[in-house]
C-alpha cells in the first residue's frame, strides 16, 4: 500500500515538472469584434494548411506588441494606424522585431448620432456638443451634463477622443464615458427603440451601420498640422500637451507579426504578409458574430471554406 502511494506521488510530481507544451503560434486578441473574427480566420488557415497548434490569447495592444517583441506572442490581427502608431513606430520602425502586412483595411472614426437625434433635435455638427442646452439632451443622470461614449478602456482611440473632446470644448459640457463596447451599443439599441437622443463614438468596419440609421457629426477636415496626439505610454502629461480640433484622418487596419517568424516559420510569415481583406468583408464578419451570435471559430471555418480561392492566393 505504501509502495502504491509512493509511486502515485512520484508520478504526480513528474507530471507537474514536465514543461507545458507551448502552441506553435500564439495570436493576440484585443477587445473588439473584428479583431476576434480575424484572429479565428487566421487560426483556421494556419492549422488547416500547416498543421500547427494555434492559440488565441486576450491582451491589450501594448501587451500584444511587447509579447511579439519577446516572442511569447506571434501575431496581432488588427493594428489600427494611426491609432497605434506609437507602438508601430517603436517595434516596427525602431526595433525591427515586428513586421507589418502592407495590405491595410480602410477605416473611418468619428462621432455619430442616431437619425432621430439629428432630425428631431437638429444635432449635426460636433461643435453642437459644446452648447450646454444641446448637451443636456444627452443627460440621463440629471447632473446637467450630457453623456457621450468615447470608446472602451484600453483602446488607443479612447485616449484620442479625450484629446478631441478637450480640443473642441465638449469635455466641459459632456461626461466622457469609457465602457465595454457591447454595453455601449446596447445603450444605442435602447435609444433607437425608445426614440431618445444619443451620441457615441463610431467607426468602420462595423456592424452598427447595418443595424441603424446613423448620422456622422460634421467637423473640420483632418489637418496634420493641427493633429498633435500623444499617448499615455509616451508622456505622463499626454492630455495636457495634446491637441486635435479636427476630424480623424482615414485609418488603416494591418496585420502585424513577430519578425522572427520569417526565420523560424517562413511559410507562416509569408501568409501573414499576404492576407488582404476589405472594409465590407470585415463588417459582414462582425455582423455575423455580434448580431447573428455565430460562434467565432465555427464562423471562421465556414468563411475559410467559402473563400478558398482567396485563401489560396494568400498561401502562394
Amino acid at each position: 500500500m505504501k509502495l502504491l502511494k509512493y509511486l502515485a506521488t512520484t508520478a504526480a510530481a513528474v507530471t507537474l515538472s514536465l514543461p507545458v507544451q507551448a502552441a506553435d503560434v500564439v495570436i493576440g486578441v484585443p477587445n473588439w469584434p473584428s479583431v476576434n473574427v480575424t484572429a479565428n480566420v487566421l487560426k483556421v488557415i494556419l492549422e488547416d494548411n500547416f498543421g500547427l497548434d494555434v492559440e488565441l490569447q486576450n491582451g491589450t495592444n501594448p501587451v500584444v506588441f511587447e509579447a511579439m517583441d519577446s516572442g511569447s506572442m506571434h501575431v496581432h490581427p488588427e493594428v489600427w494606424l494611426p491609432n497605434q502608431s506609437n507602438l508601430h513606430d517603436k517595434f516596427v520602425k525602431e526595433k525591427g522585431t515586428v513586421s507589418m502586412n502592407p495590405n491595410g483595411v480602410s477605416a473611418f472614426q468619428g462621432m455619430c448620432v442616431t437619425k432621430y437625434t439629428a432630425e428631431e433635435h437638429g444635432v449635426s455638427k460636433i461643435s453642437d456638443l459644446t452648447d450646454p442646452d444641446i448637451a443636456k439632451l444627452f443627460d440621463t443622470d440629471g447632473d446637467g451634463l450630457g453623456e457621450i461614449w468615447i470608446g472602451a478602456p484600453g483602446w488607443a482611440s479612447t485616449n484620442v477622443e479625450k484629446i478631441r473632446a478637450k480640443s473642441y470644448g465638449y469635455s466641459e459640457t459632456m461626461n466622457l464615458k469609457e465602457m465595454d463596447e457591447t454595453l455601449a451599443l446596447a445603450e444605442v439599441d435602447n435609444a433607437v427603440v425608445q426614440k431618445k437622443p444619443i451620441v457615441f463614438f463610431c467607426y468602420t468596419p462595423h456592424h452598427m451601420f447595418a443595424l441603424h440609421d446613423l448620422v456622422i457629426l460634421e467637423e473640420p477636415a483632418y489637418d496634420a498640422a493641427k493633429w498633435n496626439v500623444i499617448q499615455p505610454t509616451d508622456d505622463p502629461d499626454w492630455l495636457e500637451k495634446s491637441s486635435a480640433p479636427v476630424a480623424w484622418d482615414l485609418a488603416y487596419l494591418h496585420i502585424h507579426y513577430t519578425t522572427e517568424l520569417e526565420t523560424s516559420q517562413p511559410e507562416v510569415a509569408s501568409l501573414l504578409s499576404k492576407v488582404k481583406l476589405d472594409t465590407d468583408t470585415v463588417s459582414k464578419m462582425t455582423f455575423a458574430l455580434v448580431v447573428e451570435k455565430q460562434d467565432p471559430l465555427e464562423y471562421a471555418k465556414n468563411w475559410v471554406a467559402e473563400n478558398s480561392d482567396m485563401v489560396e492566393k494568400w498561401l502562394r
